[in-house]
C-alpha cells in the first residue's frame, strides 16, 4: 500500500535542484482570432527535477538510497523548494503576521495553514499541508501566542487553539511558518549513465507534487 513517509529528501540536494509551480490551462483560438482559455485545474502543481542538484558520486548514491526506500513512486515524502519555503517574502524572517488564515468567530478552534500570493487581480490561497515543526507563529489580532496557546499538525497544516485561547469574532488569525512540498518520485526508473556523469551530464531526476 503507497502511504506518505514523513522524511526530508536531502536538504543538500534539494536546494541546488530545479523547479516549480505547473497548471493546465486549455486555449481555443476561435477564427476572429480571439483566445476561450479555461483554468481544468483550481491548484497549481510542482514539478521538480533534483537532478541539478547531483554533482558528486556520493550525492547520486544518496538519491539511489533513497528511491529505493521510497519504492520508486509508489511513497511519497518531504521535499524544501528552495524559491518557496516560506510564509514571508524572500530574504524576510517568519514572522507571526505573515499569512492571513482565518477569522475567530468565538467558536471555531481550528485553522488550516495557507499561503497567499498575489493580491491587486486575482489572490491565489494555496493550502500548506506540511509545515516544518516548530516553525509555525501564531497571532490572533496582531498579537502573537505562546505555544501553551495553540497546537500544530505537522502532517495536515492544522493550527488547533487550546481552551480559553480560542479567537473572539472578528479577531483575525495570522500565521509565519517554514514548510515543505508533498512530492514522490516521477518515475520507477533511475537511468544513470557513471561515464556521462563523471563528464558532468546531469542526471534526470523528476519528481512531482502529490495531492492528499
Amino acid at each position: 500500500m503507497s502511504a506518505f513517509h514523513d522524511v526530508l529528501f536531502p536538504l543538500d540536494i534539494a536546494l541546488k535542484s530545479g523547479g516549480g509551480p505547473e497548471r493546465r490551462t486549455d486555449v481555443v483560438t476561435l477564427g476572429s482570432g480571439r483566445e476561450e482559455r479555461n483554468a481544468r485545474w483550481a491548484h497549481s502543481r510542482r514539478r521538480y527535477d533534483a537532478g541539478y542538484g547531483v554533482k558528486t558520486h556520493q550525492a547520486l548514491s544518496q538519491v539511489i538510497e533513497f528511491f529505493e526506500e521510497r519504492r520508486g513512486r509508489l511513497h511519497g515524502f518531504r521535499w524544501r523548494d528552495r524559491l518557496d519555503h516560506s510564509s514571508a517574502p524572500p530574504g524576510v524572517g517568519v514572522s507571526a503576521l505573515n499569512q492571513v488564515i482565518g477569522t475567530g468567530d468565538g467558536v471555531a478552534t481550528t485553522f488550516a495553514l495557507a499561503k497567499t500570493y498575489g493580491g491587486a487581480h486575482a489572490p491565489y490561497r494555496r493550502r500548506i499541508e506540511k509545515p516544518v515543526a516548530g516553525s509555525v507563529r501564531i497571532a490572533v489580532a496582531g498579537v502573537e501566542k505562546n505555544g501553551s496557546a495553540f497546537s500544530v499538525d505537522p502532517a495536515k497544516g492544522i493550527v488547533t487553539f487550546a481552551a480559553g485561547h480560542i479567537p473572539a469574532s472578528g479577531q483575525v488569525v495570522t500565521a509565519g511558518f517554514v514548510f515543505d512540498v508533498p512530492v514522490r518520485f516521477d518515475t520507477d526508473y533511475l537511468e544513470v549513465d557513471l561515464s556521462a556523469f563523471a563528464a558532468g551530464a546531469i542526471p534526470k531526476i523528476p519528481l512531482v507534487e502529490i495531492k492528499p
